[in-house]
């Protein structure tokens, strides 16, 4: 079996390096011999269907606003539909909920996740460590954003905040439902913590995908440690 992963509008939302999720996803599935296939997909073009992982990074405001009105054709919401894995990092999250702020002024999101993003009451930036009860760790990343994240009825957060803000001051970060994941840790996140893409490739493979130490796990285990 081979995975496509869609990687949506890289122009836009690759303001902070999280294209390189990626390229983890297809560095760590080639290890366990799973063959992958990555699309870059422009605001332009439309969505494809059949993606078994769609990747969306961080961005500026004008970029963020651009980007959530070409994706609200509805063809992502078809391939969360047929359950494909969705991995969305700050303005890419803040999208996939009913409401952000951007320029100024509130804008609607693309209702994937019962959530509204608000200013906060100052801009997060720097070190983040959370701890995930879905995956056992600590995860670490770095962010940089404006909005606090209100999780809704049905959504469960990505984890625990240790070390930084996260969603803001509730003390949590991201959010899941189902096969999406939301979060504001960039890195790339999956970079610095390739157990979280592991879990990523066995939803989209629909078996485990268990991956031999690398000197990437080596590398993510080093982080945990330092970021205190």
């Amino acid at each position: 079996m081979s995975l496509k992963i869609v990687r949506i509008h890289n122009e836009l939302l690759g303001t902070y390096g999280d294209q390189g999720n990626a390229e983890v996803l297809a560095y760590r599935a080639g290890l366990a011999g799973i063959g992958t296939q990555v699309v870059d997909i422009s605001y332009r073009d439309v969505i494809p269907h059949d993606g078994d992982i769609y990747l969306l990074g961080g961005a500026e405001d004008a970029a963020q606003i651009l980007s959530c009105a070409a994706l609200s054709s509805g063809a992502l919401h078809g391939a969360v539909e047929k359950g494909a894995v969705v991995l969305a990092i700050c303005a890419g999250f803040q999208i996939l909920g009913k409401s952000y702020f951007a320029n100024g002024s509130e804008q609607r999101g693309l209702g994937l996740l019962n959530m509204t993003t608000v200013p906060g009451d100052k801009r997060y930036v720097g070190d983040i460590k959370i701890h995930s009860d879905l995956l056992g760790i600590d995860l670490t990343g770095f962010e940089n954003h404006g909005g606090k994240t209100i999780l809704g009825a049905g959504l469960d957060n990505f984890g625990s905040v240790i070390v930084g803000n996260g969603n803001g001051d509730s003390g949590v970060d991201g959010a899941v439902l189902g096969n999406i994941f939301g979060t504001y840790l960039h890195g790339p996140v999956l970079a610095r913590n390739p157990e979280f893409a592991d879990l990523l490739l066995s939803r989209a493979h629909g078996a485990p995908v268990k991956v031999e130490d690398s000197l990437a796990d080596q590398y993510a285990q080093l982080r945990r440690k330092v970021v205190k």
